[in-house]
């Protein structure tokens, strides 16, 4: 048996005129007024030290998750995936440093040469904070209870993992229908996040996991206080709490941090971003591609279910005037899946910005009985707000009719999307990482995934997911992105006008933060002097 492949994280630098050269470290990408380079990975050095203990790590999130559920909730930073790696660690995290997927909860993780079949060894001594242990059979209930009740990578899981075999109370094999050379990410998030059975067993989901912290308090659209837990299978945390904030805007955020309020904050809007690495702060920065999107409700009895409608949006908004408007010209702009920062960028670019054939589709499209008429949804902060105003602008410029819905929180943002459908088009982040975009792109592009959320899908788009799914090498990874470009362009199922950075940054006096997959950190080893 070989080991599970290395996966190789390539943020290229983007000067003016041309792409340099990538190579194996991340080298990162030029953009913004002033040419701002993005890396992904750690920012600065908060590691040096001898760890004190005690004291509270408070950090300001992005928003509250409706769940701590990982059988509800997307695991990303952005989503409660923070929340719930304290909680209930992972099977496997993401090294940006190694630009590969390492060992967590696992001890091991290794597969058959033709990636069908994967075998996976866990620690000794793992428990529950009920006192329970993680032992295989724990691990095969969980992940066969997260398939069960459609969580949110629960297609994904179905559709290739056939089947999940105890060997003995440390060693599980799971057997796949087709080779997936990316396995190891899918136990790094959701699915990889273990659920005690007493967690399940009251009229009410009760979060019981085996990682460092535990569930102490939860103030509704206030904060989450997480308590350490003394025997976590890693040795007891440098703190005593971890607690989560959840604050009105990313600005406030920022504000709170600097008057020592809380000790750090999760950004993503690239002017926000910016200001923050001008003054060389410590961190963890994804650049995470279509970040900055909206979705497309194709459904009948939307505007959406006509393709000439979706053509005529996606080629009546310019990227770059989103950018000038929601980011003062910060961030990167542009409608191609992977831009050319990404190892997954290929020769088929995006739809490009043209209003007089997106007016000519709307024109048919009103000929057939179309009114022109569509909702526009997003939050309420500046920048979703002028994200809003620029999408408007454009629209109406090439005869559309816009109706601007701006929710008050991400929460109900999220609902709005996510649960009741109730939308036209609406801001989202379909954020496809870098490490492994297989995932994200199956639950959110393929017919059978959970977070479609009403676009449109197709065989098509089907058979050039399984087909990079499949591949072994580079060479085969890239033809497969490039059809799934090139019927992006065809059906249009989302709107994309850039990728975005995303980064969590953290007073000078916090100290061993360790980073995982989608903007995910864990805080076991953190300390504050």
């Amino acid at each position: 048996m070989r080991r599970f492949p290395v996966l190789r994280t390539a943020v290229a630098a983007v000067a003016a005129t041309a792409l340099l050269a990538a190579c194996s470290e991340s080298e990162g990408v030029d953009s913004g007024p002033k040419e701002r380079t993005y890396q992904e990975g750690m920012v600065g050095d908060s590691s040096t030290g001898t760890p004190t203990k005690g004291g509270t790590f408070t950090w300001a999130s992005f928003s509250e998750p409706r769940s701590l559920d990982p059988a509800v909730t997307i695991a990303a930073a952005t989503t409660g995936g923070v929340e719930m790696a304290a909680i209930y660690d992972t099977l496997m995290r993401y090294d940006p440093e190694k630009t590969d997927f390492v060992p967590k909860l696992a001890e091991s993780l290794e597969s058959n040469a033709e990636g069908t079949e994967w075998t996976l060894k866990l620690r000794e001594g793992i428990t529950f904070s009920d006192g329970t242990a993680l032992d295989a059979e724990a691990v095969k209930w969980s992940q066969e209870r997260y398939a069960t009740n459609k969580g949110p990578e629960a297609a994904l899981w179905a559709g290739n993992v056939q089947e999940v075999q105890v060997v003995d109370p440390q060693t599980i094999v799971y057997k796949l229908g087709n080779p997936w050379f990316l396995f190891p990410s899918i136990l790094s998030t959701g699915p990889g996040m273990i659920v005690a059975k007493s967690a399940d067993k009251g009229a009410e989901f009760a979060p019981v996991g085996a990682g460092a912290y535990a569930l102490d308090k939860w103030a509704p659209q206030e904060s989450i206080t997480l308590k350490a837990r003394s025997d976590y299978w890693d040795g007891a945390p440098n703190l005593d709490s971890f607690k989560i904030v959840y604050l009105p805007d990313q600005k406030t955020g920022i504000d709170s941090m600097e008057k020592g309020d809380i000790d750090s904050v999760l950004l993503r809007d690239p002017d926000l971003v910016d200001a923050m690495l001008d003054t060389d702060p410590n961190g963890y920065m994804n650049v995470v591609a279509a970040s900055n999107v909206a979705l497309i409700n194709a459904t009948e009895g939307h505007p959406g279910a006509d393709a000439r409608v979706r053509k005529a949006l996606a080629m009546g908004i310019d990227p770059d005037l989103v950018r000038e408007r929601a980011y003062s010209g910060h961030g990167l702009a542009g409608s191609s899946m992977f831009m050319d920062y990404s190892r997954w960028h290929t020769d088929t670019e995006g739809l490009a910005y043209d209003p007089d054939e997106a007016k000519k589709l709307l024109e048919e499209a009103k000929a057939d009985g179309y009114d022109g008429k569509i909702n526009y949804l997003d939050a309420s902060d500046p920048g979703s707000r002028n994200t809003a105003l620029a999408v408007k602008a454009n629209l109406e410029a090439i005869g559309f009719e816009v109706t601007l819905d701006l929710k008050r929180t991400v929460a109900e943002q999220i609902n709005a999307i996510a649960v009741n459908r109730d939308y036209d088009v609406a801001a989202w982040g379909l954020s496809f990482r870098e490490a492994d975009p297989f995932s994200k792109m199956y639950s959110t592009l393929h017919s059978s995934g959970t977070q479609t959320y009403g676009m449109v899908t197709s065989p098509e788009m089907d058979a050039a997911i399984q087909e990079f799914q499949e591949a072994g090498d580079q060479d085969a990874q890239l033809a497969a992105m490039d059809k799934a470009q090139q019927i992006i362009n065809e059906d249009v199922p989302f709107l994309n006008w850039s990728p975005m950075p995303e980064i969590t940054v953290w007073n000078d006096n916090v100290h061993g933060v360790v980073p995982g997959s989608s903007s995910i950190f864990f805080v076991e080893d953190a300390w504050i002097s």
